[in-house]
Order: structure tokens, then C-alpha cells, then sequence
């Protein structure tokens, strides 16, 4: 019966391992684990260095510079790009400005417009430079949108600033801890009222 060199699969698994690279860290060796359904790259010097790190990248790649665009948020040019889950219009500026145009942001002209409304205390949509940041109280709140295509408000000091809210921002102070600004807790139906975004207060109010 012939025996098995398990030095061959040794040597594979060395070839396996060299090819993920050196942590970016301590330069150790990233090595590739598995856990709850899913793969991902650690260090091999866990404990002591716990970097982790994706498996893939979720690269993205410019299809195209949109000759004539300018982003509304940085005035550099526009580009259609590929990335994880299709084409998306985005600035060209990535990372320093995080733009994304939504659909209804762009005209049949193929202009792209700024789409960062807030609300006023009656729940009606008004400019976002009316409603200043009230965490660094020097950019204003805009209505961005994440590659999963929800809504979301942040300040558009970012990233100096990272405040940001979920909901649509009210021009109201709480009438408990003072925030100065309040977002509505079903945008759906706004005569359900307000609450306080901070997390140690969630005090609720009318309109």
C-alpha cells in the first residue's frame, strides 16, 4: 500500500496562505478562517494583533466621465460606475466626497440636481441650509442615500463631522434634553409625531 507525503499538502497550504498577503498591521501573515457560514482573512498573530479583513473587495470601476456633469456637492465631474450591485452615478472625487445620484436626481436633460431637502416644524420639506448640524453646528444636514438605496441625513462637513440621523430632520428642540433637532418617528404618517434622536433621551412630542 502506498504511502501519502502529507508534506505535499503542506506545501499547498503554504502556496494558499502566501498568496493572501501580509497584514497590513504587524506584517504578519493573513490566513484565511471560517466562521458562522462565512470566510474571511486574519492575522496570524491573533491575539495580539486582531486585524481581520474581507475576503473580496468590493471593488469599484469607473465605466465612464460624464463630460459636462459637475457633483452638486463638490463640483467635480460625474462618472457612471460598476460596483457590487450594478451602475450607479457617482463622483468622481470618491473618497474624499461621497456622492451618489439617485434616479429621481437626474432630469431627462441628464442633469444631475442636488436632492437635500429637510423639513420645517409642520413636517413640510424646505433647503437643507436651513437646518444647521446640531452636533458641530458648522455644516448643514442633506439627504444622502447608501448603496442599499435607503435614505438617510448627515452633515455635510463630513468627515469632519459624522453626525447623522435615519429619519427626516424637524427644525424642533426637544422638550426634554434641548437637541435642536428632532425627526419624525414614521414618515409615512407624520401626525404620529416627533422624537429626540439622542439615544439617552427618545423623548417623544407632537408636531
Amino acid at each position: 500500500m502506498a504511502k501519502i507525503d502529507h508534506s505535499l499538502f503542506s506545501a499547498d497550504q503554504h502556496a494558499l496562505d502566501e498568496a493572501y498577503g501580509k497584514c497590513p498591521e504587524c506584517e504578519g501573515q493573513l490566513l484565511l478562517k471560517h466562521a458562522n457560514k462565512s470566510s474571511f482573512l486574519a492575522c496570524q498573530n491573533y491575539p495580539v494583533c486582531k486585524h481581520t479583513q474581507q475576503l473580496h473587495k468590493n471593488d469599484v470601476t469607473v465605466l465612464k466621465v460624464m463630460d459636462g456633469t459637475t457633483c452638486p456637492e463638490c463640483a467635480e465631474p460625474l462618472a457612471v460606475k460598476k460596483g457590487r450591485y450594478g451602475m450607479f452615478i457617482g463622483c468622481t472625487g470618491f473618497p474624499d466626497c461621497h456622492f451618489i445620484a439617485t434616479r429621481d436626481m437626474v432630469t431627462k436633460d441628464g442633469v444631475v440636481k442636488s436632492n437635500t431637502n429637510t423639513a420645517d416644524a409642520n413636517g413640510n420639506e424646505q433647503s437643507a441650509v436651513a437646518l444647521s448640524c446640531p452636533k458641530c453646528r458648522r455644516g448643514t444636514l442633506v439627504k444622502r442615500q447608501n448603496k442599499f438605496g435607503k435614505y438617510f441625513y448627515a452633515c455635510d462637513d463630513y468627515p469632519k463631522c459624522k453626525y447623522m440621523v435615519n429619519s427626516l430632520p424637524v427644525d424642533k428642540a426637544c422638550e426634554s434634553c434641548g437637541w435642536k433637532v428632532l425627526v419624525q418617528v414614521d414618515k409615512n404618517h407624520p401626525e404620529k409625531g416627533l422624537i429626540c434622536p439622542q439615544v439617552n433621551c427618545q423623548h417623544k412630542q407632537s408636531l
